[in-house]
């Protein structure tokens, strides 16, 4: 379906596209995102990892000391008598130690130079804790007449290295140090009788639950090793986006105050220019038509004549100016009253009506029925008006036709619609219009005469009344633009107009 197409446009004002993704900005979040997923394994967090090994002693510095007790007091009620207590006592005091060290760490801190030393000290007190278990492994009991105590005392060992697996995973090695003499000792004590299938098993049982279990803690370790590695990258995207938000603030800052230094300049240059101006179009214009007396040399005559012209063309481009540096930086005055678009779109086409009879282009008015009042400010509307119908005769064709359409739309806002057959805009280069001073290729190809600023300043006119600003254009068919106003400026209750649908063309 065409672009032009006069019930789309009616009805169907906005058209919403999607916007570009930035490529740019998708590599780099795609390669943060690959940063983060091929960390894992990496094992360059050894600090990290011995401060979470001692904070994991702390908290957890009750539970296998709790485990012993439980042990010691089953041995008591069961009849093994002192021996288990004092096991249960020297186990403890081993793992309070542990504990201590934990505790000094945690207090005094550690530097990336004393890291291996600490890893040393602590498997250090991992295998203290080991000649506990090793001492339980060595318990008897002939007279409790308990036959399969050696099967308990190897669960019991497999239980406790099921908790240090979990609570030591940060320093992986730490379950070998404290567990691999009580699985020899059980060994050299069991080996009289490995005969029995019970026994061997508990043996085999051992040994596999010794691996199993560093297997666990290794794969903990890793995870955690991950979960740090993911956390440093976190930290480090974060703060290269806080850097770069501060740079972005930075500019924009810096951006704003160029821009309302610019507009400053341009207002006060505009005013400081407006003042020889005027003297250069009244002299110029009092020769021209010969105020004074006769001039005898027809050529100063039309020297005049394109002196007054020439200024006249300066001073509208130094009014866009001036107009443009207002709106942004918004001090333009606004005067909102209740106005109807067709009455003033009326006026516009009369206004412009011999400038596209020089060029034998028809402009057509085009007025929905029922129109309501809208709040707006005459001279920013006229303003609009007078710039697209401008634009439309500068580009059409003669023979060519101008529709100028009022109405309503879709969502009960009003819009102004100024469409013309000529060359079109190539889609690339809408954008390029819509910016200051910017011009196309066609209206630089056939030179004609413009600065590049009535469809900027329509385009902020618009937006001060809180519309939008459409251009719509292909090539070899024409182009449309159209401005649209929401319906909160529309003032309901008022007599609609009665207008007949299509007038003829103004005269």
């Amino acid at each position: 379906m065409a672009l032009l197409d006069v019930t789309t446009a009616d009805k169907n004002i906005v058209d919403r596209r999607k916007l570009p993704r930035n490529k740019d900005l998708s590599a780099v979040m795609r390669g943060a995102r690959d940063r983060l997923m091929e960390r894992a394994g990496i094992n360059h967090f050894e600090r990290e990892l011995l401060f979470m090994h001692t904070r994991a002693l702390i908290v957890n510095s009750a539970t296998i000391p709790l485990l012993i007790v439980m042990i010691a007091l089953i041995g008591v009620f069961s009849g093994i008598g002192k021996s288990i207590v004092l096991w249960a006592a020297f186990t403890i005091a081993l793992y309070a130690v542990l504990g201590l060290l934990a505790r000094r760490l945690a207090k005094q801190g550690i530097d990336n130079e004393h890291i291996r030393q600490w890893q040393m000290i602590y498997f250090g007190g991992h295998f203290m804790t080991s000649i506990g278990w090793a001492y339980f492994a060595y318990l008897e009991c002939t007279a409790c007449g308990i036959s399969l105590f050696p099967v308990i005392k190897a669960v019991v060992i497999i239980l406790a290295m099921a908790i240090t697996a979990i609570v030591s995973s940060a320093l992986r090695a730490a379950i070998l140090a404290a567990f691999t003499l009580p699985v020899i000792t059980y060994t050299l004590l069991a080996s009289n009788n490995l005969g029995n299938p019970l026994t061997a098993i508990m043996v085999v049982m051992l040994f596999a639950g010794l691996a199993f279990f560093y297997l666990v803690a290794t794969r903990l370790n890793q995870s955690v090793a991950v979960t740090l590695a993911l956390q440093a990258e976190k930290d480090a995207l974060i703060a290269e986006l806080e850097t770069a938000n501060a740079m972005s603030d930075e500019g924009r800052r810096r951006a704003e105050e160029a821009n309302l230094a610019k507009s400053r300049f341009l207002a006060s240059m505009s005013h400081e220019l407006r003042t020889p101006l005027n003297a250069i179009l009244g002299f110029s214009e009092v020769m021209a038509k010969e105020v004074l007396g006769p001039i005898q040399n027809g050529t100063y005559r039309e020297y005049a004549s394109d002196i007054h012209a020439s200024g006249e063309h300066l001073l509208n481009l130094i009014n866009e100016i001036l107009d443009l540096s207002r709106i942004e930086a918004g001090r333009y005055s606004v005067n909102e009253e209740p106005l109807l678009l067709t009455d003033i779109a009326n006026e516009c086409i009369h206004m412009m009506n011999l400038k596209a009879r020089n060029k034998d282009v028809s402009l057509i008015p085009q007025f929905e029925l029922g129109m309501l009042r809208l709040k707006a400010d005459e001279r920013s509307i006229r303003q609009i008006l007078l710039n697209l119908i401008a634009n439309a005769v500068k580009f059409t064709p003669p023979h060519g036709k101008i529709h100028v359409k009022v109405g309503w739309t879709a969502g009960g806002g009003q819009y102004i619609s100024v469409r013309d057959n000529g060359p079109g805009i190539p889609p690339e280069e809408i954008p390029v219009v819509l910016s200051t001073f910017g011009q196309g290729s066609i209206a630089i190809k056939n030179a004609e005469q413009g600065t590049g600023l009535g469809l900027p300043i329509v385009q902020a006119l618009v937006h001060i009344h809180d519309g939008e600003f459409h251009l719509f254009s292909k090539l070899r068919e024409g182009t449309e633009a159209l401005a649209t106003f929401p319906r909160s400026r529309v003032i309901q209750g008022n007599h609609p107009v009665a207008r007949k649908h299509g007038q003829k063309k103004a005269a």
